[in-house]
Formats: C-alpha cells, sequence, structure tokens
C-alpha cells in the first residue's frame, strides 16, 4: 500500500527530529536517570555499585556541616549577581542604543570578555586582585587607601567572584537587551514625548514593560546560570579560603573527581537540579504578575 502524502511527510519530519532526539536521550535524559541511580549507592568508580537507598542524602542534610555553608555561598552568590548583572547588561544596552558613531567600538569591547577564556580571564584576575602587588590595591594606594585581600578576606573573596562573573556575562546579557530595546516602536517615545513625558517616565512606562518578556528571559537564564557556576571559581580561588567562595558545583567536582565519591556527587547533583527547577517554577508562576504579555 502506497504511503499517502501526509503520512510521507510525517515520516519525513520524524527522521528529521531524530538525530536531536537521539541526541536528547544519549546526552541528557539517560544521564540524568543514571544520576538518580546513582545517588542510591555507594560507588568510588572503580568499584563495585553497592545499594545504599536515601543514606546519600541522609548524610548530606543531617551530617555533613559542609553542605549548608556551601548551599549559602550559591544562593549568596545568585542574590549578589542576578540583580547587579541586570542592572549593568540593561546600562550597557541602553548606552549602546543611543546610537554614537562609536557604536560599533563600543559593542565589540563590551562583548569581548563573553568569548574570553574563563580560565585565562581567571588568572589574569588573580593578578589585579592580588593582595601584595595587584592592580586594585595599586590604584587605592594611589589616594591613600589601606590595600584589600580580595581573594582571602572571607567578607571580600565573594564580592570579588561576583564582580568577574559580571564582567564576563555582561556583554552577552547586553545583545539580548539591545535585541529588545531595538524591537520596542519608536512611535510609543514620540506619542510619549507629545504628552510631555520626560525622560525617566519614558523608561518607566514604555521600556520596562515593552523589555520585560526579555527581562524575564535573562533573569531565568542568570538564575540558572548563577547557580551553576564554576570554573571561574575554580580557578580563580579553588572555593578558598575556608570554602568561603565553594559553590555547589565545585563541591560536586570534589566529590566526585578528587574524593571519588560519585553516589554523594550524584546526590548533591539532584539537589541542585530540584533547586533549580524550583526557582525556574516559581518565576513561571509569577510571570504574570509583571511581564507583558502583549508586547
Amino acid at each position: 500500500m502506497k504511503m499517502t502524502r501526509t503520512r510521507r511527510e510525517t515520516a519525513a519530519g520524524y527522521l528529521f527530529i531524530m538525530p536531536n532526539f537521539l541526541g536528547f536521550l544519549l546526552f541528557s535524559l539517560l544521564p540524568v536517570l543514571a544520576s538518580v541511580g546513582i545517588s542510591l549507592t555507594d560507588w568510588n568508580i572503580s568499584g563495585e555499585f553497592q545499594f545504599i537507598g536515601l543514606s546519600n542524602y541522609k548524610e548530606m542534610f543531617a551530617e555533613d556541616p559542609k553542605f549548608y555553608t556551601i548551599f549559602w555561598n550559591t544562593f549568596y552568590f545568585t542574590l549578589l549577581y542576578v540583580p547587579l548583572v541586570l542592572v549593568i547588561s540593561l546600562g550597557l544596552a541602553l548606552l549602546v542604543n543611543r546610537g554614537f558613531k562609536t557604536v560599533i567600538a563600543f559593542r565589540f569591547m563590551y562583548f569581548l570578555p563573553v568569548v574570553t577564556s574563563a580560565v585565562a580571564a581567571s588568572m589574569v584576575f588573580q593578578w589585579i586582585y592580588n593582595s601584595e602587588f595587584g592592580l586594585l590595591n595599586y590604584l587605592l594606594s594611589m589616594v591613600g587607601l589601606p590595600k584589600v585581600s580580595w581573594l582571602t578576606d572571607l567578607k571580600t573573596v565573594m564580592p570579588s567572584v561576583v564582580a568577574v562573573n559580571i564582567w564576563k556575562n555582561a556583554g552577552k546579557l547586553m545583545v539580548i537587551y539591545l535585541a529588545g530595546l531595538q524591537g520596542i516602536p519608536r512611535y510609543l517615545y514620540e506619542a510619549a514625548e507629545m504628552d510631555g513625558a520626560n525622560t525617566f517616565q519614558k523608561f518607566w512606562n514604555i521600556t520596562v514593560p515593552m523589555i520585560s518578556p526579555t527581562t524575564f528571559f535573562i533573569l531565568i537564564t542568570s538564575i540558572i546560570d548563577s547557580f551553576q557556576v564554576f570554573e571561574i571559581v575554580y580557578t580563580l580561588t579553588g572555593g578558598g579560603p575556608l570554602d568561603a567562595s565553594r559553590t555547589l558545583v565545585t563541591y560536586i567536582y570534589d566529590m566526585s573527581f578528587t574524593r571519588f565519591r560519585m553516589g554523594y556527587a550524584c546526590s548533591l547533583s539532584i539537589v541542585l537540579f530540584a533547586v533549580i527547577f524550583l526557582f525556574t517554577v516559581i518565576q513561571f508562576k509569577f510571570q504574570n504578575k509583571w511581564v507583558e504579555s502583549d508586547v
């Protein structure tokens, strides 16, 4: 029996999505399911699987004193990073969107950190933050201020790490915001000007609502990225001093590839996934309260 045209088109469609589906199955879904299974075992990579049930989760919440400290570090990083990177990236986008003759140079300059290696950038910032001969302390000494132990002081290490992450990612978010800004119809501003609106009123009543879908997207992705921060933290501080900058992903890496406790590392990964999923659901829950759906 010959296939009808609709069936042929349907079969062709399934063939086109098959590579992507197989990639998702092999490299995303199956590893997640495997992580759930391994989190219920005591496995050190080379030995046999020993099923221990929920013992890893019990140890995490009741017996591991580092877990709550590291979880707070990750949450603290998110609290500092997300609002600041949103404000700075939006400010850069507004600046670039003004139409200066040098706008291409500005875009290149702001986007350059995005394509810079995180490891290379961290090594440069290790020198900038150096407490003895670093650039920042040199500038402070020029104005008569005392030196600061940026990466070795418990109070300054996390803000220092956050600053590097903002420098690294603000350019990427600026480009996304810039796309949102350039999609706002010009006649809205012209109508507001005819009504006597000033610059701040146009920004608050036109720009902010019109780019709210863009802000929502950036907010979700930034929170996800902040909970998964790894390269810069690991290279810049290694989690120190005294675990003051250690985050969940660096702790997962330490448990899996330093201590070879794969079961415990997988249980940490499942908890991290649950936290990110919860924050994402909450944001979608309150989306309609501040995101303009008819823009």
